[in-house]
């Protein structure tokens, strides 16, 4: 299974307009981000205590959602 960074980088750029776009980049800019986790709950509770905006859990919750499909299906 690839780690969830290596999936979340196919929504930058383009992508950037929108909540998963922005989390994204953000995570692609971030040096201490977890980038070979393919554990929700270590990249939760980062993302928990290094949240870039409001509703970037939400966000993950989806995107990680997306991200089980597509790594087990």
């Amino acid at each position: 299974m690839r780690s969830f960074f290596h999936y979340v980088k196919s929504w930058r750029g383009e992508e950037a307009k929108t909540d998963k776009g922005r989390l994204a980049d953000w995570i692609f800019d971030d040096l201490d981000f977890p980038k070979h986790s393919t554990d929700y709950d270590e990249i939760s509770y980062y993302l928990e205590w290094n949240t870039p905006f409001p509703n970037a859990l939400q966000v993950f919750d989806d995107l990680w959602t997306d991200y089980i499909e597509r790594e087990d299906g």
